[in-house]
This record gives structure tokens, sequence and C-alpha cells, in this order.
């Protein structure tokens, strides 16, 4: 698998997920169009979506609610596309969207791995190849970014550093969708330093791709644990994206 393929496969999923079509992220323009439920989105999105921009560095494509189309337009018309995504312009459509009950939610920047430099790094410590039964004791708040409680069902493959029988570190993977298999990890804290998180999200990446799917990453831009654990192990920033959701639930979060 090429990078080409592999960014033309997450073009084309986030097609799906904002119904559009994969071409509208490289339009001389930006695009708006309404956001539809499809049973082929990535499983942990809500659909439709109130407003989610997505940037993939060229153009911005904003899937949105037929009743705040045009305040979006408006919006992303203003500003270059960078600058959609700080926080000064940010405010501005934050003041907008509060208007209609909602309220900027979750920010993200989403990694792909770079074929040309992706290998599997040296770790201290054994690893282990884990499946969806090895799960079943390890849904515990120190797996909670490797491991998803709420969809366990889509936890199929994981790798695992042990010290001993202890296992110390975990990188799992969900089906989010058809072709794309979301990475998360947890080191704990007194093992962090060692290379580890590095060291199995790259292996883990290999062996989704060895199954024929593609491994994406996802991280808040703050957090630069994070990003740099991302570069580290072989992927690279692919788009941007920016969510807005209604007042109440970002007040429950906030909780």
């Amino acid at each position: 698998m090429t990078n080409k393929e592999i960014l033309s496969a997450a073009l084309t999923q986030s097609a799906i997920d904002l119904n559009c079509d994969p071409d509208d992220f490289f339009k001389s323009k930006n695009i708006i169009v309404i956001s539809k439920k499809n049973k082929n989105a990535r499983k942990y999105l809500e659909l439709p979506f109130e407003c989610n921009l997505v940037y993939y560095g060229n153009n911005i494509v904003a899937s949105v609610n037929e009743n705040i189309s045009e305040t979006v337009k408006k919006y992303i018309e203003k500003y270059p596309p960078e600058h959609c995504f700080e926080t000064p312009a940010m405010n501005v459509l934050s003041d907008e969207l509060n208007k209609f009950g909602l309220k900027i939610c979750f920010m993200a920047e989403y990694f792909l791995p770079d074929i040309n430099i992706l290998k599997k790094l040296e770790c201290k410590f054994e690893t282990r190849i884990l499946t969806q039964e090895n799960f079943a004791e390890l849904y515990l708040p120190e797996w909670s970014n490797a491991l998803c409680e709420k969809r366990k069902e889509l936890d199929v493959l994981g790798v695992g550093a042990y010290d001993g029988n202890k296992l110390i570190g975990l990188a799992a993977c969900s089906a989010d969708c058809e072709n794309m298999w979301q990475i998360g990890i947890d080191v704990l804290p007194e093992y962090r330093r060692n290379g580890i998180a590095s060291a199995l999200t790259s292996e883990l990446a290999l062996e989704i791709l060895k199954r024929g799917k593609i491994p994406f990453y996802c991280a808040a831009w703050s957090n630069i644990k994070s990003v740099r654990n991302a570069v580290k192990s072989g992927f690279r920033p692919a788009w941007a994206e920016m969510t807005a959701k209604k007042a109440g639930f970002v007040n429950e979060l906030n909780k």
C-alpha cells in the first residue's frame, strides 16, 4: 500500500462521514454540505453533524445542519482556512453558534502512516500481539485510551508490552469503519519515557497494514505527548477537524 493509496482511502472515508465527494477537499473554494446519516461513517460519529469543519491543507469542507449553513458559510469565507481553526477567528464562530444553542466542542488533528518511514521500533520489553478475546479483563482506567468500554465490539487488535507477566503498555485499535482502524495508546506512568509507546504504536500500525486495513491516529492539538508519539511512530499529519455540539452536551463534558 502506498502513501497515495492511504490518503485516497482517508479522503473517501471523510467524504462518507461528511456527505460530500472526495474531490471536495481539494477544490479552489470552500464547500458547504448538509450533514446526513450514513451507515458507513465512522462508528463513533453522531450524525447528522450540527457543524463539522474538515481541513486537509487546501480548503475547508463544512458539514452542517441546514439551519446554520449560511452562518458557517460566512465564517469560512471570511478567513483563510488555517485561521478558521485558530482561536481569534474561532471566537467569532463561537459567538454565532451560541445563537443556535451550540458550542465548539472538539478540536483534533489526524495522522496517517508514512510508508516510507514506518518501521517496527525496538522495545526494551517483551511485546505480544493481542486480539479481541484478550481484552475482556483490560477495560480499566489505565487502558482507557487504547480500549473503549462503550464500543467493545470494535476493539479488534492490540500489541501489549510486558515486564514479566505484568502488562505495562498497550496499543490497541478499533475498527471504526470498513477500511480504517484507529490506534489508541496507554503506558503505565512508571514505565514512560522508555520508547514503549512508539514501539507499540509502530508495531500495531504494521500489523493493521498486514490485515489490509489502514491505521490512523488522532490527537488533540495540545496533547504534545501524543503528537510526538505519532510522529516518532512513523505517522504524519493528514487532516484537522473542528466539531460543534449542542451546548448541553458540552456542558455535561465540563462537569
